[in-house]
């Protein structure tokens, strides 16, 4: 293993979409292109399938150096009404590019710190997007919080409005690690609102955990995931910290590089958090998530139908999701746009009656194919063979490095299929990279992407 490590860690995306966003060709996107995609998009499936929604709350009142999200950080709460009134300005711009009621099929509050907002003020925008919308019966509702500012009238509201999953942010109790991300928490905290949550009668409670963090060492990992395990979440996230302190804004400072842990000793963190986890009856879905055998990421998993986004894994699959917020991220299957990063830029637009997209792509022929694969390869751990392209298997020397990821025992091929082992789970990011033409093609000069393991 140790030497595998040392071979397959190299910078690599994280496929929350194909192609990946410094590959994105925005000098062909125009705000035009992607209504025209969009509207196409919901008219062929909003009937079939519903639409996602995701809005992004981007507040925080103190940094986590750990974080790479795009945030703003202030104890000023008096933004929350003002950034409402834009969301729903700009959710009221999707409704008249539709022409027709949405149906909601996932909706999901992200951050920042959604949880930053009020009960009430959170209430105010769920019900203002649900108003002019038609909510599916299967619709899947969920929120990020901070279990710090996380109160019993915050679980208690959304609950009423139909969310039942919540994700609680709990990265690592060692006091030390909390010290240097700047992400102090006690158990107690988050057993509080793990525990109000359940007595109200959420059915998915996620954790999530990261390895990797500065000072981080076995004994840490082994108390964080004893800690949860005693919580009983429903599912948990167990994901790489993505050093990638290069990124302007991104918060990552106030420790070295050397502080973090690399390589060999930063895959033993993983290595024990993962037996850990499978010894107490979590399964492996996806790359680094696990749930329980009831949880609906499982079941999703298990028929095929797990699904991957700018979100996350999913159990709910669309075609179209709409991205509410400074920063968001859309997607209508054959293309993506980005809203404005930057709230002066973001509210100029919406007042103007723009929808506040200023970057995107839109896909080819080829993008949708690798798309398809890797988006199978993330999901499945499988992939069809013969949904590639023969030209591009000697374009791209694919047999020749199938078969190094065979002899280091990482895949296996049967008949077309390729199928990821046990052994290559860790390695899936480098698997994808193999099918990743636009990387292959354009080689970057400086580091875009986190290590790959």
């Amino acid at each position: 293993m140790s030497s595998l490590i040392q071979k397959y860690n190299v910078p690599g995306p994280r496929y929350t979409s194909y192609p990946t966003v410094p590959y994105w060709e925005s000098e062909f996107f125009t705000r035009e292109l992607w209504k025209k995609n969009c509207k196409q998009g919901f008219d062929l499936t909003n009937s079939k399938e519903g639409i996602s929604v995701y809005i992004h709350l981007p507040f925080c009142e103190s940094l986590c150096t750990f974080c790479g999200c795009h945030k703003r950080i202030t104890k000023r709460h008096e933004v929350e009404l003002p950034y409402i009134d834009l969301l729903l300005k700009e959710w009221q711009l999707y409704l008249d590019l539709f022409e027709q009621k949405p149906i909601i099929k996932e909706i999901h509050l992200g951050g920042g710190t959604p949880t930053f907002f009020s009960p009430e003020n959170l209430h105010q925008l769920i019900t203002g997007i649900f108003d002019k919308s038609i909510i599916h019966k299967d619709c899947e509702m969920s929120f990020e919080a901070h279990p710090n500012n996380t109160t019993k009238n915050h679980l208690q509201t959304l609950f009423n409005l139909g969310f039942r999953r919540l994700s609680l942010g709990v990265q690592d109790y060692d006091p030390k690690v909390q010290k240097v991300i700047n992400r102090n928490q006690t158990f107690h905290s988050v057993a509080k609102v793990t525990i109000w949550a359940k007595e109200i009668g959420y059915t998915s409670i996620s954790h999530d955990i990261i390895y990797g963090l500065p000072f981080q060492t076995l004994e840490s990992i082994k108390d964080t995931v004893e800690k949860t395990k005693s919580l009983n979440p429903d599912r948990l996230a167990f994901y790489s910290y993505a050093h990638v302190p290069w990124i302007k804004g991104n918060g990552q400072r106030g420790f070295n590089d050397e502080d973090v842990p690399k390589d060999d000793f930063k895959r033993e963190l993983y290595e024990l958090g993962k037996k850990l986890l499978l010894e107490n009856d979590f399964i492996e879905i996806g790359m680094d998530h696990f749930s329980t055998s009831e949880d609906s990421l499982y079941q999703s998993y298990i028929k095929n139908d797990l699904n991957r986004n700018f979100m996350g894994y999913t159990s709910s699959k669309t075609d179209v999701l709409v991205g509410l917020g400074v920063s968001s991220i859309s997607d209508s299957w054959n293309s993506f746009a980005q809203n404005s990063k930057s709230f002066k830029e973001y509210e100029d637009l919406i007042n103007q009656g723009e929808i506040p997209v200023i970057k995107g792509h839109i896909l080819n022929d080829e993008d949708l194919i690798i798309r398809k694969v890797i988006l199978e390869l993330m999901c499945q751990f499988k992939t069809n063979l013969n949904f590639i392209p023969h030209r591009y298997f000697e374009e791209f020397k694919i047999v020749e490095c199938l078969e190094e990821f065979i002899l280091d025992g990482l895949i296996e091929i049967k008949d077309t299929q390729l199928v990821i082992l046990e052994a290559g789970k860790p390695f899936v990011r480098n698997i994808c990279m193999l099918f990743d033409f636009k990387l292959k093609r354009n080689k970057p000069n400086m580091q875009l992407f986190s290590m790959t393991i």
